[in-house]
């Protein structure tokens, strides 16, 4: 199985006979040993900064209080071991992004052998794509859904009756998976660029199914925001137009790469 996984396929640079099963899970072996140092790396860098990081995801609630005091008094602790905790996952979501291009790499050099030149090439390119559509998710909830869906829970509180007091692990977990959800949703359109640019989907397979993806697209919005209209058009919308996008993208690669073949077509035999 791994023979055929990493076998050097038609068009790659690569000659090489393929590895036997064995040299395959040594190399297994020193990937996984790469990505646990670069993970304990990372955490060892974001230890020191844990305390401004916390600060940080705090800051959301900064748009619905007064002051940073009001922030301290309805954000509570009341574990012995909640300060630790947190501290700890706080570390460990900090090292898993600091390390993740280094983890990124590693498992890159595994894998690479085993692709086309073609398919080497495609990954390259949207590689940084890839890394900015991430970031722009992330900043996208950090700077306006989140503030607005922290005051859609409070307001639900209100409505209901409920004096809302929350717990920091619980105001961090939220966070994080918030934030992560939209980086992570983001990176949908790069998908399908890349899916479009090897040839697996076609920009009319995407146009013909548009009203089915869309309506994917604001329900997994719904899944993910909170229950606030304003939250899922704000993680919806973009989606969508990064949708369209990716059609415009796969039919100028469906256009050159017919260009290209009708130019070799045209060419006189040698």
């Amino acid at each position: 199985m791994w023979t055929k996984l990493r076998k050097p396929k038609t068009g790659t640079d690569d000659g090489d006979e393929s590895k036997p099963f064995i040299e395959h899970l040594e190399d297994l072996r020193d990937t996984l040993l790469r990505c646990v140092g670069a993970l304990a790396l990372g955490m060892i860098v974001a230890t020191p900064l844990a305390p401004r990081i916390l600060d940080w995801l705090k800051r959301p609630l900064y748009a619905i209080f007064k002051n940073e005091e009001e922030v301290k008094q309805f954000l509570w602790n009341f574990d012995v071991l909640g300060g630790f905790t947190l501290a700890m996952k706080i570390i460990l979501w900090s090292g898993i992004l600091f390390a993740m291009p280094f983890l990124i790499l590693f498992i890159a050099q595994f894998v690479f052998p085993g692709l086309t030149v073609r398919e080497k090439t495609v990954i390259r390119r949207s590689s940084g794509a890839a890394v900015g559509l991430f970031a722009f998710g992330v900043f996208l909830a950090y700077q306006f859904c989140l503030p607005v869906g922290l005051k859609a829970m409070l307001s639900i509180n209100a409505w209901i009756g409920v004096r809302p007091q929350w717990t920091i692990t619980s105001y961090i977990a939220f966070t994080l998976q918030f934030l992560l959800a939209f980086g992570i949703v983001f990176e949908m359109p790069m998908v399908l660029v890349v899916l479009g640019k090897l040839g697996l989907v076609t920009s009319s397979f995407l146009r013909t199914y548009r009203r089915h993806v869309i309506v994917v697209l604001f329900i997994i919005s719904a899944i993910l925001t909170p229950p606030d209209i304003f939250s899922q058009l704000l993680m919806g919308i973009p989606l969508v137009l990064l949708y369209e996008i990716c059609i415009l993208i796969i039919r100028a690669t469906e256009r050159k790469s017919a260009r290209a073949a009708a130019e070799t077509a045209s060419k006189p035999a040698a």
